[in-house]
C-alpha cells in the first residue's frame, strides 16, 4: 500500500514508523525546515522503542540495536529505503492509496489541508485525519472532490506504542469507508474502534474528560489531594483497566451472574454516585491548585526518565497481554 503522511511532527512520525514497519511505502510532506531529517530521526527512535518494548527492555539495560529487525519485520535500513520525502503536498499524495493528515489542531488549518489533499489525491484513496476532537463534517467542509471519504483516524500518545485508534466516518459516507479505515489500521497492528456518531472529542477523550471532571472537582473541594487522585487510579482501577475495559471488569465483578447481577444489585447506588458528580469551571484558582499539586507530587523526579519508563512499561504490558489468550 502506498501511504502519504502529511505533517511529520511527533504524531506524523509515529504513523510513518508504523506504516514502514508493516511493510508499506511511505511518502511524507511537511513544509517545516529540516523536516525530513527530523522525520528520519523520529522514525529511527520509534522503531528502536518498538523493538525494545516488544519483548521487554534488554535485561542488562543496554541500548537496543537500531539496525535490528523487529519480530517478523525488516531492518531499519530496509524500512527507511521505503520512506520518501516529497517537495510538495500534491506530490506526496499524487499516487497514495491512503493519506494520514497530522496538521495543527486548528479547524481552519485542517479544512484547508484536507481540501488540498482531497483535490490532489486519486479518487480511490482514503483520507484520514489525526484530529483529536473535530468531526469529519467539520474538517471536510471545504473539500469538493469526495469529502465523504475523509475520516477521523485519531491515535493516542505515545502513538508509536499505543494500539488504539478511533475511526469516525463522515455521516454521508457508505459503510465500507469506515470498514476500509479499520482494515488499514489493523494492517499495521493497531486496535481501531468505529465511532458511529460525530461527537466533540470522539469517545475516549470524553471518557477521560468525565474522569478529569470529577478529579478536578474533588481537588477543588479539598476532598483529596492531586497525588492521592493519581495514586487512587494508577494503583487501583487503572491496573484493572490495563487488562480489561471498565464494562468487562464490571461483568467479572458480577460473579456467576455477570453484568446483569452487578447492575441489578449495584446499579442503584451507582446511579446515586453518578447524579452527585459535580461540574467544574477551569478558572485560574483551580488551575493553580492542580498545577501546584502535580508539581508537589512530582518534585525531584526526572520528567524525561518518567516518559521513558512509561513507554517501556507500555511495551511490557502489551507483550504480557499476548500471553493470555482469554483476554479480548
Amino acid at each position: 500500500m502506498r501511504v502519504a503522511i502529511i505533517g511529520t511532527g511527533v504524531i506524523g512520525a509515529a504513523w510513518a514508523a508504523g506504516f514502514l514497519t508493516a511493510g508499506h511505502e511511505v511518502t511524507a510532506f511537511d513544509p517545516a525546515p529540516d523536516a525530513e531529517a527530523r522525520l528520519r530521526d523520529r522514525v529511527t527512535a520509534a522503531r528502536s522503542a518498538g523493538a525494545a518494548t516488544a519483548g521487554g527492555p534488554p535485561a542488562d539495560g543496554s541500548v537496543p540495536d537500531d539496525t535490528a529487525a523487529p519480530p517478523d519485520g525488516d531492518t531499519l535500513a530496509e524500512a527507511l529505503e521505503r520512506l520518501r520525502f516529497a517537495s510538495s503536498l500534491a506530490e506526496a499524495v499524487a499516487e497514495a492509496d491512503f493519506v494520514q493528515e497530522n496538521g495543527p489542531e486548528r479547524l481552519e488549518i485542517k479544512r484547508d489541508l484536507l481540501a488540498q489533499i482531497d483535490a490532489a489525491t486519486p479518487a480511490s484513496a482514503l483520507i484520514a485525519s489525526s484530529t483529536s476532537g473535530f468531526a469529519p463534517t467539520e474538517i471536510a467542509a471545504q473539500a469538493t472532490t469526495a469529502p465523504e471519504r475523509i475520516v477521523v483516524g485519531h491515535p493516542f500518545n505515545p502513538a508509536h506504542l499505543i494500539p488504539l485508534v478511533e475511526v469516525v466516518a463522515h455521516p454521508e459516507a457508505p459503510a465500507e469507508i469506515g470498514q476500509r479505515a479499520l482494515e488499514v489500521y489493523r494492517s499495521i497492528g493497531k486496535k481501531p474502534i468505529l465511532v458511529r456518531a460525530e461527537l466533540p472529542g470522539h469517545v475516549v477523550n470524553r471518557l477521560q474528560a468525565a474522569l478529569w471532571q470529577e478529579a478536578y472537582s474533588l481537588v477543588e473541594r479539598g476532598v483529596v489531594s492531586v497525588s492521592d487522585i493519581d495514586t487512587a487510579i494508577s494503583y487501583g482501577p487503572g491496573l484493572r483497566w490495563a487488562i480489561l475495559g471498565p464494562l468487562a471488569i464490571q461483568h467479572l465483578s458480577g460473579g456467576p451472574g455477570g453484568m446483569r447481577h452487578l447492575l441489578d444489585h449495584l446499579g442503584p447506588p451507582q446511579e446515586v454516585w453518578m447524579h452527585d458528580l459535580r461540574q467544574v469551571h477551569l478558572g485560574e484558582e483551580l488551575k493553580d491548585k492542580l498545577i501546584a499539586g502535580v508539581d508537589e507530587e512530582l518534585a525531584g523526579r526526572d520528567t524525561e526518565a518518567m516518559a521513558r519508563d512509561r513507554d517501556a512499561m507500555i511495551g511490557e504490558i502489551l507483550a504480557l497481554r499476548q500471553r493470555y489468550e482469554s483476554l479480548p
